[in-house]
């Protein structure tokens, strides 16, 4: 790839974190796995999908993650560069009305815990009916570190029968508990012109650290030398975080902004870390129960790096 490919592929702020890390060739070298259309075996991948994850920004600009959930094929390319998405966020989620409503920004992951697969689609979603039409202008695969395997044994009751969700500012007890034993989550974030990218970050219990109410922190492990979560925050701080609840169906909406700490010293102190990335919490949605496939236990990845005992 040249230097004008990769100045296309990816933007200032993606290029800038790359070349900090010292990554820039072999982004370069990635970058070529980008396209604008979805190539025949990612729609054959998108069809069999129970679990879709978008970011995107509410009315405020604030960016959340969102699950989507349902049988194989409500998810479908319809054509190289149109993904339909049969479903809608949750009532009562951040993006429902957003997205609901209009033109979005939105950033994309879909996963195969089972088999440890993922791809990630951005672009531009409109309403369709009870659903949303994606125009995609990248996708791409990665790799299946840090994914946990699990595998469907059953569904929950449909989300209408779940109760309203919990809303606040900051994190409660139990929340901080959830988070501190998670082995998963999503997040969402976007580039100053407001494109959105939704990612997976992943590792044994305890790899995301509970600091306070407001504060958490995660290591970055080694990953694809993309850095577009990364690069994204370099020009927008803002991100949104889920952590699902794989057992309920359940899952918990964290949004605020992310700073990354380039300190080698304290990336040092944690096993697997090449960097740290900082939390604030400026908001909580929780939904104690949800609808869609129920996920046995995990088996963690052989990749996840031991976590170091809290301090």
């Amino acid at each position: 790839m040249t230097t004008t490919e990769a100045t296309t592929v990816y933007h200032p702020g993606e290029r800038a974190v790359q070349r900090r890390a010292g990554a820039a060739e072999a982004a370069d070298h990635v970058g070529r796995s980008i396209h604008g259309t979805v190539p025949p075996v990612a729609a054959a991948f998108l069809a069999e999908r129970r679990l879709l994850v978008l970011g995107a920004a509410d009315v405020e600009g604030r960016l959340w993650a969102s699950p989507l959930t349902g049988p194989p094929g409500f998810v479908e390319a319809v054509d190289e560069r149109t993904v339909v998405v049969r479903g809608l966020p949750r009532p009562g989620d951040p993006l429902a009305g957003p997205l609901g409503a209009g033109p979005a920004h939105v950033g994309a992951i879909a996963v195969e815990p089972a088999t440890r697969r993922r791809m990630r689609f951005n672009g531009t979603a409109r309403p369709d009916g009870a659903g949303l039409r994606i125009t995609t202008e990248q996708v791409y695969s990665n790799c299946p570190k840090y994914i946990q395997r699990r595998s469907v044994t059953g569904e929950h009751p449909p989300p209408e029968d779940g109760p309203a969700p919990v809303r606040g500012d900051a994190l409660a007890p139990r929340q901080r508990e959830a988070i501190a034993a998670a082995d998963t989550f999503f997040v969402a974030t976007a580039a100053e012109d407001g494109s959105a990218d939704a990612s997976h970050r992943g590792g044994n219990p305890g790899f995301v650290r509970v600091l306070g109410p407001d504060r958490l922190c995660w290591p970055e492990y080694r990953g694809n030398s993309m850095y577009m979560t990364l690069g994204n925050l370099e020009q927008n701080p803002a991100a949104g975080l889920l952590f699902p609840d794989w057992s309920t169906g359940g899952f918990l909406q964290v949004t605020g902004e992310a700073r990354v700490d380039w300190s080698a010293s304290r990336a040092a102190a944690v096993p697997g870390a090449q960097r740290i990335v900082d939390f604030t919490v400026t908001g909580v949605v929780e939904f104690a129960r949800g609808g869609g496939p129920r996920w046995s236990a995990p088996e963690f990845s052989p990749a996840n790096p031991p976590v170091a005992p809290a301090a």
